[in-house]
C-alpha cells in the first residue's frame, strides 16, 4: 500500500536543478530526505509495516526560497497494522518534528505537513 507525504522546508532554497529529476542536486537531496524521514516512520505506529519513502518531486513553495517535498511512502498491509490511520500518523510525525518545525537541520513550514493529502 502507498500514501503520500508532503511538507515544505523553509531553509532549503528551491533551484531549477533541484526540480530536475536525476540531477546531482535532486539525487543528493532525495538521499538526505530519506535519511531524515525513515527514522521517523521506524519510530511510528506503522513501524512494523513501513517499507520506505521516496522523494518524487521537489518544487517551489509559496515563498520562492522554500522547497516543497512530495514523497510517496509504502507499507505492507498486514495483520499487525489494522488499518492505516493517516490522522494518527500525522500527529506522530508532528510530535517527532517538534510540532512541524524541525526535520534534522531543516526548518519546516508549520502548516505544510500533509499525510495522504
Amino acid at each position: 500500500e502507498q500514501f503520500t507525504l508532503n511538507f515544505t522546508i523553509t531553509n532549503l532554497k528551491f533551484t531549477t536543478d533541484l526540480g530536475t529529476p536525476n540531477s546531482a542536486k535532486f539525487n543528493s537531496t532525495k538521499r538526505i530526505m530519506q535519511y531524515y524521514i525513515d527514522p521517523l516512520f521506524k519510530r511510528s505506529s506503522i513501524s512494523s509495516a513501513y517499507v520506505g519513502c521516496k522523494a518524487m518531486r521537489f518544487r517551489s513553495g509559496r515563498k520562492r526560497d522554500h522547497t516543497v517535498i512530495d514523497a510517496v511512502c509504502s507499507y505492507k498491509n498486514n495483520v499487525s497494522l489494522a488499518t492505516f490511520d493517516r490522522e494518527k500518523v500525522y500527529h506522530e510525525l508532528s510530535n517527532m518534528t517538534n510540532s512541524v518545525t524541525k526535520l534534522g537541520h531543516y526548518s519546516l513550514e508549520k502548516t505544510s505537513l500533509h499525510v495522504n493529502g
